[in-house]
């Protein structure tokens, strides 16, 4: 089943990284279950999403008992340690998408990925003009906070009743040793290896 997300519309102002500021403390989160298998991960994740007139927000909450990265560049393959991501298709016809990446230094990757013959390739040369992002680091864990302007990745801003396809993601490894096994979860569980699963993103609703 694709879940759906009704995404709230708020005031929002500065960026705080932090679930009991405003405008996150009153909105309900969502849970990352395992990408494989839907089961429950042994660090969880939680995301909250918010929408204005220029930008959608959101924040991304990681249970984790050693938050770490070493890539500072932008574009880096962040993938390779730990991150939280979001995959969006404002058009939701699955042709090209956007992917956005943090790591627990607040190091940005960026690219849109568009639909070929052999599959979706990536261009990173894109970037998301006006992104802004925060991390904060806590007691047992990590979040992430993300501003994604709408002018940046739309010609049509969403607007009440508004429908996107999206999947929120983490990439989890509990060691530095990349021969140990690493934990992939996400909102919508692709239910296999690999989060560019297009077809199995969840909806965003973008509700008053």
């Amino acid at each position: 089943m694709i879940p759906v997300l009704r995404c709230a519309r708020r005031a929002l102002g500065e960026l705080s990284a932090d679930a009991s500021a405003s405008p996150w403390r009153d909105l309900v989160p969502v849970s990352f279950s395992d990408a494989l298998t839907g089961a429950m991960p042994k660090q969880g994740t939680e995301v909250r999403a918010a929408w204005s007139e220029d930008e959608w927000r959101l924040l991304s909450t990681a249970a984790d008992t050693d938050p770490w990265a070493t890539m500072t560049q932008r574009d880096a393959p962040l993938y390779e340690e730990e991150t939280v991501e979001v995959f969006l298709d404002p058009v939701g016809d699955l042709e090209s998408y956007f992917e956005i990446e943090v790591n627990p230094l607040g190091t940005v990757l960026d690219l849109v990925l568009r639909k070929s013959r052999s599959g979706y390739k990536g261009d990173r040369a894109w970037q998301c003009e006006g992104l802004r992002t925060l991390v904060r680091k806590h007691a047992g864990g990590w979040s992430a906070e993300i501003a994604i302007p709408f002018a940046s990745i739309t010609n049509s801003p969403p607007r009440t009743g508004s429908r996107w396809r999206a999947n929120f993601c983490r990439i989890d490894r509990p060691s530095r040793d990349a021969s140990l096994p690493r934990e992939l979860t996400a909102w919508s569980p692709p239910l296999r290896a690999s989060f560019h699963t297009p077809e199995r993103f969840g909806v965003i609703v973008f509700a008053e």
